[in-house]
């Protein structure tokens, strides 16, 4: 995947964030110092007008977020290298600065190679911001935090995976419960026993004994 693109895939990932929302960061919208991303305004594609710039698409949406220290260093990376110093500068563009078009996404940043190349070939771009809000919970956030994170009204989303991460531990949780239950088993087995083996003072060897002493007898 080109450099360039490599802070629109974590941001997206860790920001939990729509595409048009991480279409639609400017310079402003993103504080370094303090490690947050703010959402105020979103793309959207309109057959026969193209792409249209807006406020985000509720009051939920329009939210600030705090991404992972490492994503935010990446972003302060990608800031420094590709977007011009104006506030109002886009984040994430093409090379010749315009509006990335969603459907033109997967030819700019290679996609398929770069999904394959880590072994998910079937992982796609819009598969990102559930990643992100699964991990999040995973986290033991709360539903209202998970709420605020992926810009819900509801809290119907955030307890779909909340639900998620609850049966992804119940199943870890199940397997490990298998492989301990079979270690048991197989540490609870007696050893197998050796069989005897016939020993010069065993009861062959009284035998041979005693007969020695009777022929002794018979001489005398």
């Amino acid at each position: 995947m080109p450099p360039r693109y490599r802070a629109l895939v974590l941001v997206t990932t860790f920001g939990c964030l729509r595409w048009g929302e991480v279409a639609a960061l400017q310079r402003q919208d993103i504080d370094t110092a303090v490690g947050t991303i703010r959402v105020r305004q979103a793309y959207t594609e309109q057959r026969g007008v193209g792409l249209v710039l807006g406020p985000a698409k509720s009051r939920a949406s329009r939210r600030t977020v705090s991404p992972p220290p490492t994503v935010v260093e990446v972003a302060s990376d990608h800031l420094a290298a590709e977007v011009d110093d104006n506030p109002d500068a886009f984040v994430f563009t093409t090379e010749s600065g315009r509006p990335i078009w969603r459907g033109n996404l997967n030819k700019l940043i290679n996609w398929k190679a770069s999904v394959a190349r880590i072994g998910q070939p079937e992982l796609h771009f819009h598969d990102l911001r559930p990643s992100g809000n699964t991990l999040a919970a995973r986290t033991g956030a709360s539903t209202r935090d998970l709420m605020a994170q992926m810009g819900h009204d509801s809290s119907q989303a955030a307890l779909i995976y909340q639900h998620a991460t609850a049966e992804a531990d119940r199943a870890i949780a199940q397997a490990l419960h298998e492989v301990l239950r079979a270690d048991r088993k197989t540490s609870k087995k007696p050893a197998a026993r050796a069989r005897p083996t016939a020993s010069p003072g065993g009861k062959k060897g009284k035998k041979r004994s005693a007969d020695r002493n009777g022929a002794g007898d018979d001489r005398g």
